[in-house]
């Protein structure tokens, strides 16, 4: 990881990409088990006959590596913390997908109430290792501002 970055270092335009996260059956089923468990998160066999038509990943499960691999990218002082969030699943994760998440800063906005603050909204792109995307998210993230 690199130096923490502030408010003051981030510019309209910037892009941050992160490592990768390889997916495999046991992750997704592990996951399923204890946060969303339903049978094309749980089972190849079961999930052939649903809409996914193969075992999925959770949704949840592909924001949860989308958070570990922002996390990894983008060093905020203070960390990342969210306000406001719109997220997609366009096309399910499936076992053997690489995962790397690619983030764009939409725009900067100083607090105009608490100098030592702003708030950035980010468009983070997770996808697989086809370039594919399987999450899209817009997320309102505040931001300290360095003293001085």
């Amino acid at each position: 990881m690199t130096d923490v970055l502030y408010l003051q270092d981030l510019t309209v335009g910037d892009t941050f990409t992160s490592g990768e996260h390889a997916l495999d059956t046991e992750q997704i089923i592990r996951f399923a088990h204890e946060f969303d468990p339903q049978p094309f998160h749980l089972d190849d066999q079961q999930a052939q006959g649903t809409f996914f038509a193969g075992l999925a990943a959770s949704g949840w499960q592909t924001s949860a590596i989308t958070m570990e691999l922002l996390v990894g990218s983008l060093p905020l002082a203070g960390g990342v913390i969210g306000a406001h969030v719109d997220v997609s699943w366009p096309q399910p994760t499936r076992p053997g997908d690489v995962l790397r998440v690619t983030s764009t800063v939409v725009s900067v906005a100083p607090s105009r109430s608490r100098p030592d603050r702003g708030m950035v909204v980010l468009e983070c792109i997770t996808a697989n290792q086809r370039g594919e995307a399987v999450q899209r998210m817009t997320s309102k993230v505040l931001c300290f501002r360095r003293e001085g």
